[in-house]
């Protein structure tokens, strides 16, 4: 007896306890009353906080984005000074009038019925507990707070551009994260955002003339009549989710459709001929994108998924994306793709986007790229990924490189942030795919997404996966592409023939050492593949195309920037080429071809 109950509890602390990734643990309830006249809300929130840290905590931290609408505030003054600042911010914060900001005020914070000390620090509010929450310990905190909903800027707000009345995003106060590397009080200036795991039981009061979108489920998607009241009571839950967004409109269409494996897919929208036709079909789709990203990334794990037309742009929240409106097909198609995979990497593996935009964006771009291709042109050849090497080519010639490490609030300019998360962090798997294989790289994604959704992993946690999948080791590949602004650049610098056999020499010019896929080209139309590996690597990729011999040579050591590769070919070569798939983000491919001449 006491055997199989020592089994018990150890298989239950290994399967919860993955590498020390305990994951705190929030259950929100919210009631919110909605004033539409003057934009604001009360709010009353119970939150049930567990503690599955080993630490005893002693403080507390929220979150209180509204604050960032107002004159003078840190997102105010980082758009007034960075060199490009986002044209959907300028200036426009810093001449909000007083009916036009956004704000978070709290009325009361108990912990367990006791009133607690805090201090607003602008978007973040630092509380100090009564009694410490102890390790696997729960405690309640309940707050009853005001807000008032700014003119919309970046993401949330009310009467965007298209006229949206209401995008309820970053609205109510949200407790900061807590993890292996401590408490993440990032002040909110624009950027990425992290969150706890959770629940959510959140019921809204607001006029009866709004339709109202929001992550979960509800069992009566047109609302409740409150009784002697002009409004309607919203009830949505939602689980295993690490926020809570919402939209209301008083010119909503809704529709949806049940595609593969009962997921229902909503479509909120303007009832509005400008729309129409885009949005209409848009659903027939759905279900080509999800079986797709379901097969390539993993099974997506809610049963809803909400499009709202809201906000600016596209912005991704759990089982969910607030996008615009005014947009051709391909466009609309392009961005539902993009921010429904967000629901893999923000939502289910939950990176932290702050520290790591560039897994999010970066995987989320990767995967987006090939779903839009598939489902709007299926026929294509173009490497679907071209365009991110374009745009980091572009990037290199900008002189504005910056590290991968960069947190997200930091970048020195907001190109070198967009250029980063999205083009470089979509090459860090493209081009992996080049060093192990697509073969190893497609096995390495789905089971990162098996092994660590839920976990909020890192970097290292995606190489182990790929490390695994391919036998091959990687580190060296995260320590140049991630934590240096190195660039790869190679060339073929001679080719001579003596005694039957070629002598070419290649030249690293780049600082970033990669294997290197030499392709020699017949006249009778075949060819020859050559891999020559990185001894850090500790073995070669295999065969991606079994139409034609490949050869592994010896090692280039890294220290050394020239490498002689002797090889006897079974003809004279009319071409020779170094990485003709491209995947390689050398940054001058002219060097890279050497053509025979007669």
């Amino acid at each position: 007896m006491r055997f199989i109950l020592f089994l018990t509890v150890f298989s239950y602390t290994y399967l919860n306890a993955q590498c020390d990734r305990w994951q705190q643990s929030v259950d929100y309830h919210m009631q919110i009353d909605f004033n539409v006249k003057n934009h604001r809300f009360d709010g009353k929130q119970e939150l049930y906080y567990t503690n599955n840290s080993p630490d005893t905590l002693t403080k507390i931290y929220y979150h209180l984005y509204f604050n960032a609408f107002q004159p003078g505030s840190a997102m105010d003054v980082r758009s007034l000074t960075i060199p490009d600042p986002d044209a959907r911010i300028g200036d426009r914060i810093s001449k909000l009038n007083k009916t036009e900001i956004g704000y978070q005020k709290i009325k009361y914070l108990k912990q367990n019925g006791v009133d607690l000390k805090y201090e607003v620090n602008e978007t973040i509010l630092e509380v100090v507990l009564d009694k410490p929450i102890y390790p696997k310990q729960t405690c309640t905190l309940s707050m009853e707070f005001e807000a008032q909903v700014p003119l919309q800027i970046r993401r949330s707000g009310r009467d965007n551009k298209e006229g949206i009345d209401y995008t309820m995003t970053q609205w109510y106060p949200k407790l900061c994260v807590y993890d292996r590397d401590g408490w993440h009080t990032n002040p909110y200036v624009a950027r990425e955002f992290y969150g706890n795991w959770g629940t959510f039981d959140v019921s809204i009061s607001i006029d009866k003339d709004y339709l109202v979108a929001g992550t979960g489920e509800t069992n009566n998607y047109e609302g409740s009549i409150l009784m002697g009241s002009n409004k309607k009571l919203w009830h949505f839950t939602a689980a295993k989710v690490h926020d809570f967004a919402w939209a209301a409109d008083r010119n909503y269409l809704h529709k949806s459709i049940v595609i593969s494996n009962k997921l229902t897919v909503h479509f909120y929208y303007q009832n509005d001929e400008k729309y129409k036709e885009a949005w209409e079909k848009l659903p027939s789709y759905m279900g080509k994108m999800f079986d797709y990203a379901n097969k390539h990334y993993g099974q997506y794990p809610y049963k809803n998924f909400y499009v709202i037309q809201g906000g600016d742009g596209g912005m991704e929240y759990p089982m969910s994306t607030m996008i615009t409106g005014v947009r051709s097909l391909a466009s609309l198609v392009g961005v539902v793709s993009h921010e429904m995979m967000h629901s893999w990497y923000q939502g289910a593996l939950g990176f932290n986007e702050s520290l790591y935009p560039w897994m999010d964006e970066g995987f989320t771009t990767y995967s987006s790229n090939y779903i839009s291709q598939a489902v709007l042109n299926p026929d294509a050849t173009k490497d679907p990924q071209e365009e991110t090497y374009n745009g980091y080519y572009g990037y290199i010639k900008s002189g504005r490189q910056e590290p991968l490490t960069t947190h997200a609030d930091h970048y020195i300019t907001n190109s070198a942030y967009g250029a980063n998360a999205y083009d470089k962090g979509a090459i860090f798997l493209h081009q992996l795919s080049y060093v192990i294989g697509q073969k190893a790289l497609d096995k390495g994604l789905l089971e990162f997404f098996r092994d660590w959704s839920f976990k909020h992993p890192d970097a290292n946690d995606c190489l182990r996966n790929m490390e695994k999948a391919s036998g091959l080791d990687l580190d060296w590949y995260k320590e140049y592409w991630v934590n240096s602004i190195h660039t790869i650049n190679y060339g073929i610098k001679t080719v001579n023939k003596k005694s039957g056999k070629y002598f070419i020499e290649l030249e690293r010019i780049g600082n970033m050492p990669m294997p290197i896929d030499l392709v020699l080209y017949y006249q009778d139309g075949t060819s020859e593949c050559i891999n020559i590996p990185l001894p850090f690597m500790r073995g070669n990729k295999p065969n991606e195309n079994n139409a034609r011999p490949y050869i592994v040579e010896k090692d280039w050591q890294w220290p050394n920037t020239t490498y002689m590769l002797e090889y006897k070919t079974k003809s004279d070569p009319v071409r020779i080429e170094i990485d003709p798939s491209k995947r390689m983000a050398d940054i001058d491919r002219s060097n890279n071809v050497y053509e025979f001449t007669d």
